[in-house]
């Protein structure tokens, strides 16, 4: 049986719904690393992805939509983005696993994280979406560091050695907001391996 030319019609009309949510998924992110909560509109989001307030609105009804799902995107591409640079597994070298995970905390994608989590302190209509997602974000990033650094948590301790170690990172990240200080940064990253030889084996 053949395809209908309605059928035909709507796979591009449905690519190009795609690409449009897309593209306000990454000018959100770039809006919230740049200008913060507060500078972030949503007019200022669909201008930055080249299409109308009407268009955004279509795909996300309300601000919290629009950020919240800009959030969990930044969480999805934070893992793909890890998982991506160890796609035979991480080997024997945890100070690359370490690395790594510090540099996922430091770029703008955990920046513009940070926003929505100041932002969400203050807006309550935000703060269960984001605290829920940031919930789920934290333990897909816990398990994927056990898997990387190839942690066995059966073990007394090895749980709150990982957890350290990502709450670490996340301090690192706080403290790039700042200024990029990546001298020291590599030290600690160095020092952090080294701790994680002893306590992991």
């Amino acid at each position: 049986m053949g395809v209908s030319t309605a059928e035909r019609d709507r796979a591009p009309k449905q690519d190009r719904s795609r690409a449009t949510r897309q593209r306000l998924l990454e000018a959100a992110v770039a809006c919230l690393a740049e200008y913060g909560w507060a500078g972030s509109t949503v007019s200022v989001v669909a201008e930055r992805a080249g299409v109308s307030r009407g268009a955004a609105q279509h795909h996300f009804p309300t601000r919290e939509d629009l950020f919240t799902a800009a959030v969990e995107y930044v969480a999805e591409e934070r893992s793909t983005a890890l998982r991506a640079l160890f796609p035979e597994g991480a080997g024997e070298d945890r100070r690359v696993v370490v690395s790594a995970l510090v540099d996922l905390y430091t770029g703008p994608l955990f920046r513009a994280a940070l926003h929505l989590w100041v932002a969400a302190s203050d807006e309550e209509q935000l703060r269960p979406r984001v605290t829920e997602l940031e919930s789920r974000v934290g333990r897909e990033t816990h398990r994927i560091a056990v898997e990387l650094l190839n942690a066995d948590e059966s073990r007394p301790g090895v749980r709150e050695t990982v957890q350290g170690l990502l709450d670490m990172a996340r301090g690192l990240g706080l403290a790039n907001l700042l200024t990029d200080d990546r001298p020291r940064r590599d030290r600690v990253v160095a020092q952090w391996a080294a701790l994680l030889e002893g306590a992991l084996g």
